[in-house]
Parts: C-alpha cells; structure tokens; sequence
C-alpha cells in the first residue's frame, strides 16, 4: 500500500493535496518542506500529516523531493498557524504565506550535487522526469549531505537602492521620474533595483544611474544597520553583572518561580516609569539560557529594539542571540529564520512583533515590554494581536509569559484584577530619580497659530536651557501644517483618493496624504478652484520645531524626532546618540519620543497639544491619551535630577488630568472601567469591526443597501448586536468607499459564523471587499 502525504500548499490555491511518497524516498516529517507536482508547475508546500485515505475519483501524484533532511516548522509551529488561520476564518497556507520569508516557498530553485552519477546542477523538474532507478543514487547522496539546496543566482545578488540625503533634493522640478524615485525609496526604505522596477517601471536602471551620479542614492548590498552591532557583540568584552535594586530583586524572585517550576504563566509587570524593567527581563533572561531554553524579548518599535539590543550586548557576550524585525532585508531575515530552524541550542531573540513568527526552539520565556502598545496589533495582510499569539506560545511551552507596563492594556489590567494574571508591581525609580512633578496648562485663551507655548511654559523652558539641562517637546502630530487651507474657495486641498486634507511637508516641499502616501509638489493649483493662495493652519513637529528656534536663545540646538526625520536607520541612531551625548539640548518629536527611551539629562518635557486623540470617535481614546502622556511624562527626570512635565490643554475640566497628573493609574482604570461596564465595551464584550469597501467608480447603491440588509437580517437571526454598516470615519481611502459594521457579542464564534455568512452572500466578490478584525485597535 502506498504512503500517502496530506500537504498544505503556500502559494495560491493555499488548499490541502494529497499526494504519494514514492518507494525510494528519503525519511520524511511533518514540518517537512518539499516539491510538488501541480498541474504543469512545482510548487514549494508542507508536509502536514500521513493519511491513509485517498481521495475518491482522483489520479494521485507522487511528491517530487524534500527541501531539507529534518521539518523546519515543528507541530507547535503549525498549531500556532492553525490557530490564527480558524481565528480569522483564512486558508492555513495564506498564514503560512505571511510567516514564511519568501525565498523558503519560491520554488525556483536547483540543487548541487556531488555525485558523478547525476549532472553538477539538478533543477527540480530534472528530479520528476528522474527514473525510479535512479532515485536511491540520489537518496544517498541527499542523506550523506552531498546534495545542497541552491538559491537562484539573481536572488542572493540583490542590489539596493537608498537614499544618501533627506529632502528637499537638489534635482530639478520638471524631473518626474527623478522625484517619483526619490519619494518611493523615502516612504517605503530601500529597494532592491528589480523590485523597484517591477513597481515602478523598466525606466528606473536609467534613472538610478543619474540619481547615483549625482550622489542623492547609493547602489549596493543590502544595508545591514545590524551588523555593526553584531560585530560590536562579537567584540564585547567580558559580560557585566547585573545588580537589581530591592524592588527590581523582589519581582525577579516572584517570576524565577515559574521558570523553576517548569508548568509555565503569565505575569503582568506593572512598574512605573524608571523602575528598572529592563534589569528585570535581562536577569530573567540569563536564568532561562542557563536552564537551557530560548528567551523573545519583544518591544513594540524598531528603534526600542535596536537599543535594547545594545543593551543585550553590554551584558551578554557569549550566548546566541539575534535581532529581528520586519524592516530588515529579506535576506537578513531568512538567515535568522533558517539558523533558528536548524540549529535548536537556546537562544536569545531581540525584536518586534513579527519574530514571534520564528522557529524558535523551547521558549522558556516570552517578554511583551509596553505590552499596551497598539503597535503590537497587525491589521493589514493577516491580521493577529503579539499578545494572543504569545499567550498560545507560552501555554504550548509551559513558558513564562510577561507583560511588562507603566500603562497596561485595560483588558490585561481587568484581567489581572480577575485573579487570571498575577500582578507584580513595582513601584519605585531607580537610584535617586522620582516621578516628575505634572502641570496642566491652559492654553484655551491663546488664538495665534504661532504661538505654540503658554507663556509660562516658554518660561520654564528657558529656565532649564539656561542651567544647561535638556527638554523633550512632544506634539503628535508629523509633518509642517495638517491642513492648506484655500484663501480662495475657502476649501482645504484634500487628497482625491482618500477625501482627507493633505499634510504639507515643508521639508520635502510637498503636499503628502498620510493615509495612501499620495503626494504632489508644492506649491499646487487648488483642486477646486485653481487658486494657489494657501494659508496652513494647525501645526505638525516640523512647524513646531521651526517656532521653538524662535523662541529660543541663539545657539541652543534642536534636534526632531518623527517618521519624516527618521526614515533612514543610521539617521534615528545619529539622533538618539547626539541627544543622549548632550549635544542638543531640546528634543521636538511624536509619539516617538514616549516609548522607552532613557534620558537622564532631561528635566522637561512638554506635551504641546495634550487633547490631541482624546476625542477621536474611539473607546479606547481616553485610555490612549492617558497611556501615551504618562508615558511620555517619564521620560523626565531619570537622572539625579527633579524633572517636571507641562501639559497643555484646550480642555482643563477634563477628569483624565488629575490621573495624569499623578500618574495614578489605578484610579484611570476604576473610571474607565466602569463607563466600558456601563456601555458595553470590552472587557465586557467580544468586540469586532468588519470593513465593507468597494472603488469609487462602483455604482450600484441598489445592490450594495440589499446586502446591507441581508447582513442586518443575519445578524439579527444570531442575536448579535450590530451597529452598521454605515460609512465609515474615514469614508473614502484609497480609491474605495468604506464602511464600517460595529458587533458586540459574548463569544468570537457567533461572529466568525456571520463573517462566514457575509461572504457567502456578497453578491459581487469582484467589487465588494470584506475584512474582519476582531479587538479591533484602529476604529476609522
């Protein structure tokens, strides 16, 4: 009888097959990558189990050949995949798609032997045309690791194209391709040259040619910003101790338990800003590699990840470790994925949401540092929570799981309150640094544009500059003006694809939407109107950071710190280093700044505009404000020296300021606790947004309101509560019209069975798109 293979293909159709094993074969596993025949192609997919069913009326087909001797996904691998695949109703090979680096499911690959028997270089269609005879020759030569997998040639010489300046570029305003390349490479990173020319066009070898020349890009191997710092591992010299203070001792003491106990749990580390949470991970850390298991140590951004790394390096010298995220090249990635793979030594893992993807063996201990971040919610392509994914990990592996935060998620605080996760707390500084003193300002009274400070702010401000001392300024909001407002229709320039103003980046001398990327040069002619008299109204950091030189004292450095300012790696590392170096002494950025950067030399900060975000149509706004002020507030004051923080506010009454100002969270969670109890939002309900698009020049209301009905009708037969579909906030994005449709229910399953309805019943798949995102984070 036959061996039978079921295997899950990651490439389209994504479906299950069955095929055969042939009789002389090497040894196979689940986990398995290997050749298969579809149709006329080859196709790369996975072996998922042994079955001894054969499909009925259906001609079998015989496996073509293994990609590696031993599985490179283990069952708690594919598990995870599983689970994420039925939670959002998606084929198992799409989410293998996603979480598999590209060139370990391309299969255009050959193979290079080391046998006289067969040719040099076997292509995978020269291994199904072999004879049976033939295949124990080369089974042995696979075996004794004479047979090597190969990467095609033009795949492993990528040649990158990135950026040598910021704008604005020297290159003249008639030079569209020059400009179009330039813009591409600033929002999207650097580029292999075929891909850009596959999005771009066979023009760009041409274009890249003059850009090099004339110094604005560079043409070569991937930029490996990493590297560096794994030489500087490398080179470090003998590990440092770690020594924890009391607090920081009394919290390492209460999580060894469970990594000694061996059946693995979650535990919320609750410690305010400048407690040491770091030390804690890192002295965790070291206990798990000595018991023999991986450690993940997961922050919410890349460049908290590069300095935790660092930070990594200074105390541990000679174990493995790596550094991952999804902003490095492919190449970099699939290096780390395959080392993973192969080699099952314990490991230590630095990086952002998308390594809990890697083939890591035996987690001991998962780490989620600012485990509120909503940065660790993927929306787009497949969607998954950090959090969600890291629990499954942990549970499988009788891991410790930590969610670390001076401002937990209200969900993972509530639970904790349950009894579901114990809460270790820490609530001390470090050394002799103390919480900031917070004042609210009211800026209600002031009218001018240009006048982004109270006076007493400008005061205490200049009061810090002149005793040598630093200041960290936050407004969150990128660019110069976020809206160009027409002088002459009196009509703000919006983006044609997304019905939203443009921000105008006076920097790049354009007009961007920060939505679909779309941008044109600046000065435009009104799209209304034709006028060109403009007049910016509202600020961003970069107009920000131009009035701050204003006010004040000559000589004083300013350094910003935003997506647009940060684009290339080595340009936020350089920002980072001077501003800790002391060689400016004001820092203006976004968000950005709030997130775990430790400044010892500041004793300000100000939050320009603090209301930003607090009224956004959102449940989670109040608790997003309270989060990121907080946050932001402790960057003050981490050194030897009494910080403050200024808060202004159009909006002083407002109850959050008084947790705020306290960073009392506690009592922010009482109250908002109690109003998502008194509305119905999670915790209290399954919550779920399901986006309904369709493109612009899609007009058929008539069919569109009768699915709208039909989805109502459905969801009544289930009892669920649906608000919608009605237009969403942000109503046109992208070319599409959009709506929303708003569920509370008591469990996921009910809303998985009506999301399985509505697309059952679209009544054109071409035009209507539909999404699902459960715990929704982004309600626009």
């Amino acid at each position: 009888m036959n061996n039978l293979w079921q295997v899950c293909l990651t490439s389209p159709p994504y479906s299950f097959y069955t095929y055969i094993e042939p009789e002389s074969f090497p040894a196979l596993l689940p986990g398995q990558r290997v050749l298969v025949p579809l149709g006329k192609s080859i196709r790369v997919a996975f072996l998922v189990e042994k079955t001894t069913e054969a499909p009925q009326n259906i001609q079998l087909r015989k496996l073509i050949w293994p990609l590696e001797k031993s599985p490179m996904l283990d069952d708690s691998y594919f598990s995870m995949c599983r689970n994420i695949a039925a939670r959002q109703l998606m084929p198992l090979g799409k989410v293998l798609e996603n979480v598999i680096p590209t060139r370990f499911r391309s299969a255009g690959i050959s193979f290079k032997v080391a046998d006289r028997a067969f040719p040099t270089t076997l292509k995978a269609a020269a291994i199904r045309d072999l004879s049976a005879s033939m295949l124990p020759g080369l089974v042995a030569a696979f075996n004794e690791g004479r047979m090597k997998v190969r990467l095609p040639a033009s795949k492993e010489k990528e040649e990158y194209v990135s950026l040598t300046q910021d704008p604005p570029w020297p290159v003249r305003p008639n030079a569209a391709r020059q400009i179009q390349l330039l813009e591409y490479i600033y929002e999207n990173g650097p580029r292999d040259k075929s891909f850009l020319r596959n999005v771009l066009g066979s023009w760009i070898n041409q274009t890249v040619s003059k850009l090099h020349a004339d110094s604005l890009v560079k043409v070569g191997p991937p930029p490996e910003s990493e590297k560096e710092a794994v030489e500087a591992c490398t080179s470090a010299s003998a590990e440092i101790d770690l020594v924890p203070t009391q607090c920081q001792l009394d919290s390492i003491k209460n999580m060894e338990k469970v990594l000694d106990g061996g059946t693995g749990g979650v535990r919320l580390l609750h410690g305010i800003t400048g407690s040491g949470k770091t030390l804690v991970y890192l002295s965790l850390a070291r206990k798990c590699l000595e018991q023999g298991r991986s450690v993940i140590l997961l922050v919410p951004e890349i460049a908290l990840a590069y300095s935790l790394w660092n930070t990594v390096c200074r105390h541990f010298s000679s174990c493995r470790k790596y550094l991952y995220h999804g902003y490095q090249t492919p190449v970099r990635r699939e290096a780390v994925f395959r080392e993973l793979a192969e080699d099952k030594s314990p490991a230590l893992i630095i990086g952002t949401r998308s390594a809990l993807f890697l083939p890591v063996h035996n987690p001991g201990m998962i780490v989620l540092d600012e485990e509120h971040d909503e940065s660790f919610k993927q929306e787009e392509r497949l969607p998954y929570q950090a959090k969600e994914i890291a629990f499954f990990l942990a549970s499988r592996a009788k891991a410790l799981l930590i969610l670390g935060s001076a401002t937990p998620d209200v969900k993972t605080f509530y639970a904790s309150t349950l009894g579901a996760i114990e809460t270790v707390s820490m609530d001390c500084r470090v050394g002799e640094s103390v919480l900031p003193e917070v004042r609210v300002v009211d800026i209600s009274a002031i009218k001018n544009p240009e006048q982004p400070l109270a006076p007493e702010t400008v005061a205490k401000l200049l009061e810090v500059l002149e005793k040598g001392e630093q200041a960290v300024i936050m407004l969150n909001r990128r660019g110069y003006s976020p809206l160009m407002y027409c002088v002459d229709c009196e009509e703000p320039f919006r983006c044609p694809h997304c019905n939203v103003s443009m921000t105008y980046h006076r920097g790049r001398e354009r007009l961007v939407c920060h939505y679909c990327g779309t941008s044109f040069p600046f000065p435009v002619a009104c799209s209304t109107c034709g006028g060109m008299n403009y007049l910016p109204l509202g600020g961003g950091t970069e107009r920000l950071e131009e009035q701050i030189a204003k006010i004040v004292p000559k000589g004083i450095k300013i350094l910003r710190m935003d997506r647009d300012s940060t684009r290339r790696q080595e340009v936020l590392e350089d920002i980072l280093k001077r501003f800790a170096a002391g060689e400016a002494q004001v820092l203006v950025g976004t968000q950005m700044l709030s997130k775990g950067h430790n400044f010892p030399g500041v004793t300000l900060v100000i939050v320009s505009e603090g209301d930003l975000g607090l009224n956004l149509p959102d449940y989670r706004s109040a608790e997003r404000t309270f989060q990121l002020l907080v946050q932001v507030s402790g960057r003050a004051g981490r050194g030897d020296k009494r910080g403050e923080v200024i808060i202004q506010t159009r909006n002083p009454s407002n109850p959050i300021w008084s947790a705020v100002s306290t960073a009392d969270y506690k009592t922010f969670f009482e109250q908002e606790i109690e109003r998502r109890r008194k509305f119905r939002y999670p915790p209290f309900c399954k919550l779920a947004l399901i986006r309904i698009s369709h493109p612009l020049d899609w007009d058929n209301e008539a069919l569109l309101q009768e699915y709208f009905t039909m989805i109502r009708e459905a969801a009544r037969e289930k009892g669920l509560m649906l608000m919608g579909p009605v237009p969403a906030p942000l109503s046109q994005l992208r070319g599409r019209k959009r709506y929303n449709c708003l569920i509370k229910a008591d469990q996921w399953l009910i809303v998985r069975e009506l999301y399985s309805k509505m697309m059952q019943i679209n009544p054109d798949r071409n035009k209507i798109r539909t999404s699902l995102d459960l715990d929704p984070v982004n309600m626009l």
